[in-house]
């Protein structure tokens, strides 16, 4: 059975895959990629993975909404995928908001750099403070 870090970081990966199809026009299917990574369905994952396509034009405007300087999609896809699955967290689930946080940087800290890092760790915090999160 694997952790709830496990598993945000195998919806982490299918993100990763979806963007990369998006980018490139090619057609795909979330249900199979999900499946390429994990052995046993799991509602988690799929709920995740699933959701945040169905929400990402929301989740790219809160994104830029409170990055500074910067675009959610000047970041590499990897960072995305991190951050998408952070916001849509602190959003719309009941997980608790320092969870969100705490397993979005960890994430980042294995994925990613510093700096980007740290402009996650802002950047969620910035929206955990925010009236969107405590409506």
């Amino acid at each position: 059975m694997k952790s709830r870090s496990e598993l945000r970081e195998i919806a982490m990966k299918v993100l990763y895959q979806v963007y990369i199809f998006q980018d490139s026009n090619q057609e795909y299917n979330v249900d199979e990629l999900i499946k390429e990574q994990l052995e046993v369905e799991n509602d988690f994952v799929n709920d995740l993975v699933h959701n945040i396509c169905n929400k990402q034009k929301e989740l790219n405007k809160m994104a830029n909404k409170y990055l500074v300087e910067w675009d959610i999609n000047r970041l590499s896809k990897v960072d995305k995928a991190i951050f998408s699955i952070g916001i849509y967290e602190l959003l719309y689930t009941d997980t608790p908001s320092v969870v969100a946080i705490n397993e979005a940087v960890e994430l980042s800290k294995k994925y990613s750099d510093e700096k980007v890092t740290k402009m996650l760790n802002a950047t969620l915090d910035k929206i955990y403070h925010s009236e969107e999160v405590n409506e």
